[in-house]
């Protein structure tokens, strides 16, 4: 009788169960209302210039420097050029939102495939490549992201590139320092024992285990990429017109603060309130994913 010999498999992989998670995260009540607040400002900024009936764009000469009223369809006031303010500052919310999400996507993308890399590979190749990041984090971030914005020009892309060359590297050590754990774990010596490659188990086995770590703090870069965004426009290095931003709409009003308070006033107000939503929807990740928390 002939015996089959097979190699056994290795051990599955454990993947980050979102069910208990997504129950934990729904007790949040903070969490549940700013994730609600969260969406409404985005559809606002998003849907709302389509169906407003004044455009960001057009000057009403009729109702120049109007405060905030709810006769005559500029319920936000207008600006010194009869712009309505309510239509700019849902378009200068779609491009924060924008700049935010998009830089947020990229330095997750280049942090967590930095960090489980580093990690995963340990030894000299991890102590260089984590060298490399404390020689960045010694770089002046603000005053490159002024010089580069100042010699190659306030293009939206080059804006988003340029605030997300330094905003991976948080999420780079936070993924490394979790990959050190997990490099350990019986499903990777497993898959390393039948000659998986590196590649593929920290693709496979390692990055899935990372989703929710990667989640949590994507919520504390989204506010920090907006903010940075909001910096630059309010010194004047930020996108250009005809694009505007919270952070032009904030500068414009800080300048007419005494004579025009609500040009500050309703722009800075949405900002804020997205930044603390977005900080509560992290609190309440961290709490379903942290297993310290239960």
């Amino acid at each position: 009788m002939n015996v089959l010999s097979s190699t056994p498999a290795p051990a599955a992989a454990p993947t980050c169960n979102t069910s208990p998670a997504l129950a934990r995260f729904m007790r949040h009540r903070a969490a549940l209302v700013s994730l609600a607040l969260l969406v409404l400002i985005a559809l606002a900024c998003f849907i709302g210039p389509l169906v407003l009936p004044n455009s960001p764009l057009d000057n009403d000469w009729s109702a120049i420097s109007l405060a905030p009223t709810l006769q005559g369809g500029h319920w936000f006031g207008t600006d010194e050029l009869g712009r309505d303010l309510l239509a700019r500052t849902l378009v200068g919310g779609r491009v924060s939102l924008e700049v935010g999400l998009l830089g947020t996507l990229i330095s997750a993308c280049v942090g967590v495939a930095y960090g489980a890399s580093a990690g995963y590979l340990g030894g000299r190749t991890d102590a260089m490549l984590m060298r490399i990041v404390d020689m960045m984090y010694a770089i002046p971030y603000m005053l490159i992201a002024i010089l580069m914005v100042t010699l190659f020009g306030r293009a939206f892309s080059l804006v988003i590139l340029t605030i997300s060359a330094f905003s991976w590297l948080d999420m780079a050590r936070v993924v490394r320092g979790q990959t050190l754990s997990l490099r350990t774990r019986e499903f990777v010596d497993a898959a390393r024992a039948i000659g998986v490659r590196p590649a593929f188990i920290v693709a496979r086995h390692i990055v899935p285990n990372l989703a929710g770590i990667v989640a949590v703090y994507a919520t504390v870069t989204v506010p920090g990429i907006v903010l940075t965004e909001s910096v630059l426009s309010f010194l004047g290095l930020g996108v250009q017109e005809p694009m505007t931003s919270w952070g032009v709409l904030i500068q414009d009003g800080a300048q007419k603060l005494d004579t025009m308070p609500w040009l500050l006033l309703c722009p800075a107000t949405l900002l804020c309130t997205t930044l603390y939503c977005v900080n509560f929807v992290g609190d309440g990740l961290r709490d379903a994913f942290d297993p310290r928390e239960h």
